[in-house]
């Protein structure tokens, strides 16, 4: 009977350890299950690592436009807000009347200034005088005339230098204030109430530093390039050129550009523009 029981009891024993046995097994499967990264199969939100790999990427930030809108210049000595559009920096594009305004740069010229101011005579028309500093000092009788026939003056700068505008307001102001000394050397106390930047690279420096010296910055509305003659264009296809593109493109209220500095093709053009445009439109200096 003892040795029965102790066999029985041995079995018992033996049952419960296989038991015990298989039981831990089945917890440390369940421990491992429940401890994966990734699981076959989740109840949870799908986690970053487990996106589709043909997902789309969040799209990237717009790149900023820059502003369209120019700073505006502040002016200290006059109002330099044309009355219609206007050109680079806040430069006159036209001159907010009906009136149209003939603008003559580069000189005073020894040959060609003169001829023009018959011309302008002649028909009773007053234009504006945009003057180089230099010219204006080599000729101050020319410049005598152009204010005694009642032209409007413009300060083209001093030497006529394309990247004035991007130097400091100093040098801008020294420059321009050269130029007026120099046109008042001729003409003591002339009223030079506009600026024009040489090649119209105008800047909001120089259109500032212009206003506060009294001078409105004026671009143009129209454009012949009468300065630009390629060798293939002959001196009459060059003036019914300059002829053509006045006539196509003047409107009332047209700042339009010419040169009589060193152009004799566009002396020629304006004897036959003159009175075409005086017929069609009231001409005026810029005032």
């Amino acid at each position: 009977m003892i040795r029965l029981s102790h066999t029985r009891k041995a079995l018992v024993i033996s049952a419960l350890l296989i038991m015990t046995g298989l039981l831990g097994q089945a917890t440390a499967a369940t421990t491992t299950a429940q401890g994966d990264p990734a699981p076959i199969v989740s109840a949870s939100p799908t986690p970053s690592v487990t996106a589709p790999s043909f997902a789309p990427s969040p799209s990237p930030s717009p790149t900023p436009t820059p502003s369209k809108s120019s700073p505006r210049v502040e002016n200290t000595a006059v109002d330099t807000k044309p009355k219609g559009r206007t050109g680079p920096a806040g430069s006159l594009l036209t001159t907010g009347t009906k009136g149209v305004a003939l603008t003559f740069d580069d000189g005073p010229d020894p040959d060609y200034t003169p001829e023009l101011l018959k011309l302008l005579a002649k028909q009773h028309v007053k234009a504006t005088f945009c003057l180089v500093g230099t010219e204006a000092r080599r000729h101050p009788d020319l410049v005598k005339a152009i204010a005694a026939g009642g032209h409007s003056l413009c300060n083209h700068s001093w030497n006529h230098d394309l990247k004035l505008g991007k130097k400091s307001h100093a040098a801008i102001r020294a420059d321009l204030e050269r130029t007026n000394a120099a046109i008042r050397a001729a003409v003591p106390g002339a009223e030079i109430r506009y600026m024009r930047a040489p090649g119209g690279n105008f800047t909001p420096a120089m259109v500032k530093v212009s206003a506060q010296l009294g001078m409105r910055s004026i671009y143009w509305k129209v454009d012949p390039r009468d300065w630009d003659q390629p060798e293939t264009e002959s001196r009459d296809a060059h003036r019914k050129r300059i002829i053509r593109i006045v006539q196509q493109r003047t409107r009332a209220g047209a700042i339009v550009l010419s040169h009589d500095y060193a152009q004799p093709d566009t002396i020629a053009a304006y004897r036959v523009l003159l009175p075409w445009l005086h017929k069609r439109f009231q001409l005026v200096p810029l005032t």
